[in-house]
């Protein structure tokens, strides 16, 4: 069952539910996104419900408060997203037709999901190779939607709205700003997006994509914006590839406005749309790992400056 547990030393919750721990190990050579497998019906791009989900819907549970602890609801949605039915597809292979609509199905689900009251963020992301623990090669991303702001986010909206009240400008437009006015760091950039590695990155190729059109989140997307997003995602992914001719094992986060949040209503004024890629690579077979000083502290060391790091990126 889903629940939120209180964390009262960092004014957080940890999501809970011991039923992700039941999901089964995939037979060799058997590949549940593959349609031929039938267990999935034939697709160019699907969104369906996780079958093993952190939040959850259903089965809600009574809160409990024992002294200092106490429990809620662990209310949300759990999505995966399959990219293309080809199990060792590329973004950068894929056409820019099936890119866009992979992009309206993000657009969409987010319009969907914007409905629902209850939920406070949603959050598109990948996990992309072994590295980073995914079971799953075949090219899928996820989708949780939380009915809580999760503390990460959350400090930095409030750094961005604090930014924004005390100097009238947008932080994340004044970064884009510093970073183009220096070029050092830039990777791609298009008509509406730039990505680059910023100057206090705390991976080695830790990557941000920026936009400069104000963009708070899918819902101000149109078909020009969607072409560049495509174009965007599928030369980053390509260069990154190309770095260490092999696959680039990453996270990636999708960072929208928060919705049906009193606190951010005023998102469009301070927020921008944005990704984050957190790499995990630091040389061609060498891993760069959270320990003590990350993991528990919080405080991130990069084993290579920004500036070194690009060199590998544009080679």
């Amino acid at each position: 069952m889903a629940e939120l547990r209180y964390n009262p030393l960092l004014d957080d919750y940890t999501m809970i539910n011991s039923n992700r721990n039941k999901r089964p190990d995939m037979p060799s050579g058997y590949c549940a996104f593959c349609p031929q497998y039938k267990n999935v019906e034939p697709y160019d791009v699907l969104l369906y419900p996780n079958d093993f989900p952190i939040l959850s819907t259903e089965h809600i549970l009574e809160n409990k408060r024992d002294g200092l602890y106490h429990n809620k609801e662990a209310y949300g949605y759990c999505d995966v997203v399959l990219y293309t039915p080809d199990h060792n597809g590329k973004l950068y292979d894929l056409s820019d037709d099936h890119l866009l609509k992979l992009v309206d199905l993000w657009i969409n689900r987010f319009l969907e999901i914007k409905k629902d009251k209850k939920i406070k963020y949603f959050f598109p992301f990948e996990n992309r190779g072994k590295e980073v623990g995914t079971t799953m090669p075949h090219p899928h991303g996820q989708i949780y939607s939380y009915s809580f702001m999760p503390l990460k986010i959350k400090e930095e909206l409030n750094n961005a709205q604090k930014y924004f009240y005390e100097s009238g400008n947008n932080l994340y437009d004044e970064i884009l700003k510093e970073e183009l006015r220096d070029g050092k760091r830039i990777i791609y950039k298009n008509n509406t997006f730039t990505a680059f590695i910023p100057y206090f990155a705390g991976y080695p190729f830790e990557t941000y994509v920026f936009n400069s059109k104000s963009l708070a989140s899918f819902e101000d997307f149109d078909d020009d914006i969607k072409k560049d997003f495509v174009d965007l995602l599928k030369n980053l992914v390509k260069i990154m590839d190309s770095s260490f001719s092999r696959e680039f094992p990453y996270m990636m986060g999708i960072f929208n406005k928060p919705i049906n949040s009193e606190a951010y209503a005023d998102a469009d004024d301070f927020f921008r749309f944005h990704l984050k890629f957190a790499p995990v690579l630091r040389s061609e077979n060498s891993i760069k790992y959270n320990a003590s000083s990350e993991t528990l502290a919080g405080a991130f060391g990069n084993p290579l400056s920004p500036e070194k790091a690009i060199e590998f990126l544009r080679k």
